[in-house]
């Protein structure tokens, strides 16, 4: 099993920040960054919003006046900028790629919101310029540098439930409005709540996963996927049974049976910074409670991001960590593909 504890080093605020700051432009007004990753940051003493960028001039003063950093109206303008040394893209995921690479030209790093690519070939584009320019590439996978992860890896490893027989996960999001209304939607968000099971498979079951079989259920009006399901084994021939999709009631988490019990994680995706996880594992003896502390796990990965950069570390790990994402969504799609066919 792959080791999550690695994820989020150090509290916040962090005592060793020593007035070192990582100067980051945010490219682009998203949702995600106005509802979780600009208030995170503020309680990150590594990082300092310098600039905000839209190609609506209000839009980037409005964010601006909230956040903190100068307005920038247009992303081409921001990565000009001499005061940014990094870049926050949570633009949406088919512009991921090519805004990426535009701000690693510019010798900015990037870390950018999952998913990074729609496959392989374009995040290997990606992450070759950013090695042959020396600079961080991170996807922007928040829910690793929970610590709610290290306890599950640690009472999995202490054998609460014994061998590991089943890896589930699952992430599932409400419908926006009508199903023709919320069409538009689906293809771009689907890919990002698979993103969530699919990764946290490869943090408890390694990496070498083989996809045995998928499906993606459609839209009738005109095709679009909106949920799906992946049967995968690991290479020490765990399975992992992965559900996801924007038509569902709320749930986000995983769940794991083992020869002498079962362990689940609620909230492990999303989980909200004033959330106190709790891991519910249940044995032929009864059922135990493990309360877990609240944590900013935006916060955290900001942090680390900062840090990693600040500090000289190890930028291969994580660009090595978005190809293996992006071959895994290739061999998910390609099952899916030939379900259908």
């Amino acid at each position: 099993m792959s080791d999550p504890r690695s994820g989020g080093r150090g509290p916040v605020p962090d005592p060793q920040a020593g007035g070192r700051r990582l100067r980051v432009g945010v490219l682009g007004c998203a949702g995600i960054a106005e509802r979780r990753m600009l208030p995170s940051m503020a309680y990150q003493p590594l990082v300092e919003i310098a600039a905000v960028a839209s190609r609506d001039g209000a839009r980037a003063e409005a964010f601006a006046a909230r956040f903190g950093g100068e307005p920038v109206t247009g992303y081409d303008r921001l990565l000009e900028r001499e005061d940014v040394d990094a870049v926050y893209l949570p633009l949406p995921p088919e512009l991921h790629v090519e805004w990426t690479i535009r701000a690693l030209e510019a010798g900015k790093h990037v870390l950018c919101e999952k998913p990074f690519a729609t496959g392989r070939a374009e995040a290997a584009e990606a992450v070759a310029a950013a090695r042959e320019r020396r600079l961080l590439l991170m996807e922007s996978f928040m829910f690793l540098h929970h610590p709610q992860h290290a306890e599950v890896a640690r009472l999995l490893a202490d054998g609460v439930i014994g061998e590991l027989r089943l890896f589930h996960g699952y992430f599932g999001i409400p419908r926006a409005g009508t199903e023709a209304d919320a069409a538009p939607r689906y293809a771009s968000t689907l890919p990002e709540v698979a993103a969530y099971p699919l990764r946290a498979a490869r943090l408890f079951l390694g990496d070498g996963l083989r996809v045995c079989g998928a499906e993606l259920r459609r839209t009738e009006r005109d095709a679009r996927p909106i949920a799906g399901s992946a049967l995968l084994v690991s290479s020490r021939g765990v399975p992992a049974h992965l559900v996801f999709g924007v038509d569902h009631s709320y749930r986000s988490g995983y769940a794991m049976w083992g020869s002498e019990g079962h362990l689940r994680l609620d909230r492990a995706y999303s989980t909200p910074d004033e959330h106190a996880p709790v891991v519910r594992i249940e044995r032929q003896d009864g059922v135990e409670e493990v309360p877990l502390p609240c944590e900013r796990q935006f916060t955290r990965i900001a942090g680390e991001f900062a840090r990693t950069i600040l500090d000289g570390g190890d930028f291969e790990r994580h660009g090595e960590d978005i190809l293996r994402q992006a071959e895994l969504v290739d061999a998910v799609d390609r099952a899916a593909a030939a379900a259908r066919s």
